[in-house]
């Protein structure tokens, strides 16, 4: 059976006051926009309103709190990781201005390890940690304040077809179907005596050991969609355009958050195109070092 995110009604939400659509819309107008900056002091106010979603949203800690660790540890550690190699910067900045270098006292067949921290390194890692914790903080809400019973409904009145639209419902329930298929095999196997905790090994030997619980997953997930398969060809899906039991309707509140949306991602195009936005360090950095 497929579940959903663990969606509830919140009282006085702000996001799950809007129609699914007008959310999902301003969510893309949202994302172009501030995939258009590279400059920190552009991407700041992004983060600003990313955050007042999340706030409004009336999700509680306890449900997003694994979520937002993982996304927290995750742009960190690639921000860190580019910042300590400057890869990944380079296609942006073409030069780097040196506030201190490190060098170890060993060198590995030649090469000496060194550590350079530049202005450009500490803004670029700046600006990605705020560029994708915006995106990250919006992709949040979807999964926990949209509802599940309108997945289908919702991308269906958004243009696209009846295969697609359901296509886009299957998915937004796979990663938790998966998830639950998962913890069930695991405790399974638990039952049975099979000791997780006690996997010993390289890395290799250990995801061999985890065979038991990978290829039961595996084989139920493809079952399970076989069974999909054969349920909507029992049921003629995709021969004529089919119905929707739910029924979506704009209000005002909807029209004024869809052209927000588009209002932002015009003005973001506009400077983009302008040459605004782009990679941004403090000028009276730069004299300081020389530059």
């Amino acid at each position: 059976m497929l579940v959903a995110w663990r969606y509830r009604k919140r009282e006085n939400s702000l996001i799950q006051s809007f129609d699914p659509r007008a959310w999902i819309i301003f969510f893309v107008c949202f994302l172009i926009s501030v995939l258009s900056f590279w400059d920190v002091r552009f991407l700041l106010p992004f983060w600003a309103i990313a955050f007042f979603s999340l706030i409004a949203s009336r999700v509680t800690w306890l449900e997003v709190r694994r979520t937002v660790l993982f996304i927290v540890g995750f742009v960190i550690f690639f921000a860190f990781l580019t910042f300590l190699t400057g890869r990944g910067g380079m296609e942006v900045y073409t030069e780097e201005h040196t506030l201190r270098e490190f060098a170890a006292n060993f060198s590995i067949l030649g090469w000496t390890p060194t550590l350079k921290i530049t202005v450009e390194r500490i803004f670029f890692a700046a600006s990605q940690l705020t560029r994708i914790s915006s995106i990250a903080l919006m992709t949040i809400l979807i999964p926990y304040s949209l509802n599940p019973a309108l997945y289908g409904i919702t991308f269906k009145r958004l243009g696209l077809s009846d295969k697609f639209a359901y296509a886009m419902d299957l998915t937004m329930r796979f990663i938790p179907t998966f998830g639950r298929d998962f913890q069930l095999t695991m405790d399974a196997q638990r039952a049975r005596g099979y000791e997780l905790e006690k996997l010993q090994g390289g890395l290799i030997g250990q995801v061999r050991k985890l065979g038991p619980i990978v290829v039961p997953v595996v084989i139920h997930a493809i079952m399970g969609s076989e069974d999909i398969i054969d349920a909507m060809d029992l049921r003629a899906f995709g021969v004529a355009p089919r119905t929707w039991f739910d029924v979506l309707t704009y209000q005002k509140r909807d029209r004024i958050l869809i052209a927000l949306g588009v209002s932002i991602l015009i003005v973001s195009l506009v400077l983009a195109s302008l040459g605004y936005g782009k990679f941004w360090t403090p000028e009276f950095l730069l004299p300081a070092l020389g530059a």
